[in-house]
């Protein structure tokens, strides 16, 4: 009987395992993995998240997220919410924005990049658009399928710091139908990308879809025509992406020259959206939480329940939890040390304390303020005022005299002695986009993006940033 029983067990664990097996596998998670272990890998709202280690080389480092994290949403509610909606779903239909039935004043169709492959153009906004927090007012707008975020461009825009309703390789440039259009009317910011095909793959169809930014940071995804499954775009000459990322910029020592400074890209927040769930007619909305970066005081900082894990850097006057895009002046003011401390470390005495000291000083002076005072709304003699306006005169114009027998002086020197080198050096202008010696850890990263440039006007050619890596 003990041996019978012995063997009835085994059996049952066995099945269990199976049941355990086929679970995982239909979740997506690794085998074996427990319960426990499922709920640990969702991190709380407010959790803060340790950055990756710094590189071990002298180049610019972008950090992906895992490649098993594909079809995970990584969205751990701590920046945005979002709901999907279906083809079925009201809200799919009030979500669309139609701009072909807009007036034509209020449309602009990009004729570079509707004409153009792998291109982006910058593109002003009419209001401050608030992403994971900061507040931005420009944006640029790739021919792939996606806006680039950040302030700093490079080649490699396809990386991190974006928004992607469905990036991919895609040219607009195939066909006189292809577009890249976009609105604004002051509240919502509208791009779509209008009949767009894939590059090479032309014959399978063409996309529609559009990403809106509402001026309260709400983002929207519309998807009106998706002629073939997501899952079946190639990724591999482009990267293939749904969803949302930001980095931070951190200043590393650098390996190769001494006293020198390396730029690294980390990125510290990415939403991903499971791209089965996108077909014809359906939509996501991603609403923004509150972050550290809203509280404009210490008393908000530290005490407001809407958010956690803030600290008050009265340096700065910035409230942050150290993991935002601007965390390198976080580090450089030393915020974090100071950000461990209370509101009432901040102020040298109460704001009580400073109101009796002032009503006790304004109401009884003292006998030296009052002949101060005597003294100051006494009238001048009117000669010695006439004698100090004469002395500024003489200063003023002797110093105009100066200047220019300086200058003359500097142009017969330079005149007279060829040989010599001008005492004055012209300073390169450089933008604040420039970003010496970039270059990528992986350098067979498939896609690379050149920003066109437009002075006003559309030009009927593009201008490519310089090749980077």
């Amino acid at each position: 009987m003990q041996l019978g029983g012995l063997l009835l067990v085994c059996l049952l664990q066995a099945q269990l395992g199976t049941l355990w097996t086929h679970e995982d596998a239909d979740s997506g998670m690794p085998q074996g993995m427990s319960a426990l272990q499922r709920t640990s890998l969702e991190r709380p709202r407010g959790a803060r998240s340790a950055p990756p280690p710094p590189p071990q080389g002298g180049r610019l480092d972008i950090t992906f997220l895992p490649d098993n994290m594909t079809h995970i949403v990584e969205d751990s509610q701590r920046y945005y919410s979002w709901q999907s909606f279906g083809p079925d779903d009201e809200r799919t239909r009030d979500l669309w924005v139609d701009l072909n039935s807009l007036h034509k004043s209020q449309v602009r169709i990009h004729g570079i990049l509707s004409n153009a492959h792998r291109q982006a153009a910058r593109v002003a906004l009419s209001f401050d658009f608030p992403f994971y927090g900061h507040y931005l007012r420009q944006i640029i707008i790739a021919t792939g399928g996606f806006i680039f975020m950040g302030e700093i461009t490079h080649r490699m825009l396809t990386a991190t710091q974006y928004i992607a309703p469905l990036m991919a390789n895609f040219d607009p440039s195939f066909s006189m139908n292809s577009t890249v259009m976009y609105s604004d009317n002051g509240h919502m910011f509208v791009v779509q990308w209008d009949k767009v095909r894939l590059k090479d793959r032309e014959a399978e169809g063409a996309f529609t879809f559009q990403a809106i930014l509402h001026r309260n940071g709400t983002v929207v995804f519309n998807y009106k025509e998706i002629p073939l499954p997501v899952e079946r775009i190639n990724s591999t000459e482009h990267p293939v992406k749904v969803g949302m990322s930001d980095a931070f910029m951190a200043n590393l020592p650098s390996a190769q020259i001494a006293d020198a400074k390396q730029r690294t890209i980390y990125e510290y927040h990415r939403v991903e959206i499971n791209t089965s769930t996108i077909v014809n007619r359906s939509a996501f909305e991603f609403t923004p939480l509150p972050t550290c970066l809203q509280h404009t005081s210490c008393e908000l900082c530290l005490g407001s329940n809407l958010t956690s894990g803030c600290g008050w850097c009265n340096t700065l006057q910035r409230c942050s939890d150290g993991i935002d895009r601007l965390r390198q002046e976080w580090l450089d003011y030393n915020c974090p040390e100071e950000a461990q401390g209370t509101c009432e470390d901040y102020y040298s005495e109460s704001p009580e304390e400073s109101t009796l000291s002032f009503s006790y000083s304004s109401t009884a002076p003292t006998s030296s303020s009052a002949k101060l005072h005597d003294v100051i709304t006494r009238e001048p003699p009117e000669h010695t005022r006439m004698t100090e306006n004469a002395a500024i005169i003489a200063g003023v114009v002797g110093a105009l005299v100066l200047v220019v027998v300086l200058t003359l002086v500097a142009v017969y020197c330079i005149n007279t002695h060829p040989t010599l080198a001008p005492p004055f050096y012209l300073m390169q202008r450089r933008s604040n986009n420039y970003w010496p010696a970039m270059k990528f850890r992986n350098q067979d990263y498939p896609s690379s993006y050149g920003e066109v440039e437009l002075a006003g006007h559309e030009k009927e050619g593009f201008i490519e940033a310089e090749q980077c890596c």
